[in-house]
C-alpha cells in the first residue's frame, strides 16, 4: 500500500493543481505524505524542509535536470533549505526556461500553423505546452502525441536547454538538501549507465509507474550495493496522486533522513 508519493509537480512548474490542490488529492488518495518536487524551482509557499498542511506532510523538494555522462537526467532534492547558490542557479534556469517555452510555443504555432493563446512564464514546461496543443480544437494531438511528434528530445521542434553538470547540481543540491536522489533511472536511454551515476548519491527512485512489469533488479541491486534509501512517487502532473510511491515502512526509512523528522511523524 502507498503511503507516501515522493514525486509530484505543482503549477508552480508545469502541474495542473495548486499546492492545496495537491493536498486535497493526497488525502483523498488516502496519503500520509506527499513530496512537492517542481522542476528547476522551489515552491514559494513550503518554509520549511517538511511541513505538515491539514495532517498531511508534504516535503519540500525540487527536480533538477543536469547533464552527465550518462547523458541528461534528473535529480530529485528533499528536505530543501534553500542557499545562495541554488537560488542563484534555479533563477538562472527559470530564465532558460522561458526563453526556451517561447521558441518552442514560435516553433510549434509555425509549424501547426495555429495560434495557442499561451503565456509562458517561469515554471513553464514542456507539458504545459503539450496540454495547450491537445486542447486546440483545430488539431487532433494528444498530449502524449505532441511529444511523441513534435517536442520529444528526439523531436524535430526540439530545443535544448542549458542544464548544469550532473556534479555542479549534486553539490548544489548536497547543499541545501536532507536529501538527494536519481530519479526514474529506467526511464533513460541507458539505465545502467544512468545506475552508475548514484554512488556519489543518498537515494534513487525506484517505484514509478513505468509500465506493466519493470525489471527492478538493476535498480535494486544499486540501492544495496551503495546502501541508498529507496524512493518513489507517481512523477504526478495531473491530479492522480499515489499511482507509485512507498509503503509505510520505506516511507519512515526515507522520514527519519528528513529534518525535523518528528513534524512529520504519522
Amino acid at each position: 500500500m502507498v503511503v507516501a508519493d515522493l514525486h509530484v509537480h505543482t503549477t508552480n512548474s508545469d502541474g495542473t493543481l495548486s499546492l492545496v490542490g495537491v493536498v486535497d488529492a493526497a488525502r483523498a488518495a488516502g496519503l500520509e505524505a506527499v513530496a512537492v518536487t517542481d522542476h528547476d524551482r522551489l515552491h514559494p509557499d513550503l518554509d520549511a524542509p517538511v511541513v505538515d498542511r491539514e495532517g498531511l506532510t508534504v516535503v519540500h523538494g525540487v527536480e533538477l535536470r543536469v547533464e552527465s555522462e550518462a547523458g541528461l537526467v534528473d535529480l530529485l532534492g528533499y528536505g530543501v533549505r534553500p542557499t545562495g547558490d541554488l537560488v542563484a542557479e534555479l533563477d538562472r534556469l527559470q530564465a532558460d526556461r522561458v526563453a526556451r517555452g517561447r521558441a518552442l510555443v514560435e516553433l510549434v504555432e509555425a509549424h501547426l500553423g495555429i495560434d495557442l493563446d499561451l503565456s509562458v512564464e517561469p515554471g513553464f514546461g514542456r507539458p504545459d505546452l503539450a496540454r495547450a496543443v491537445a486542447a486546440h480544437p483545430e488539431t487532433d494531438y494528444t498530449v502524449q502525441g505532441v511529444f511523441d511528434d513534435l517536442i520529444g528530445d528526439d523531436g524535430p521542434l526540439y530545443v535544448a536547454r542549458e542544464v548544469p553538470s550532473f556534479e555542479r547540481g549534486r553539490r548544489l543540491l548536497a547543499a541545501a538538501c536532507d536529501l538527494v536522489g536519481l530519479a526514474h533511472p529506467l526511464r533513460y536511454t541507458d539505465p545502467a549507465a544512468a545506475l552508475s551515476l548514484v554512488a556519489d548519491l543518498d537515494a534513487v527512485e525506484v517505484h514509478y509507474p513505468y509500465g506493466d512489469d519493470p525489471d527492478l533488479a538493476p535498480v535494486r541491486a544499486a540501492v544495496e550495493r551503495h546502501g541508498l534509501l529507496a524512493t518513489g512517487g507517481s512523477d504526478a502532473h495531473g491530479d492522480t496522486l499515489g499511482q507509485a510511491g512507498l509503503s509505510a515502512e520505506a516511507w519512515d526509512r526515507v522520514r527519519r533522513r528528513l529534518s525535523d523528522p518528528d513534524s512529520a511523524a504519522r
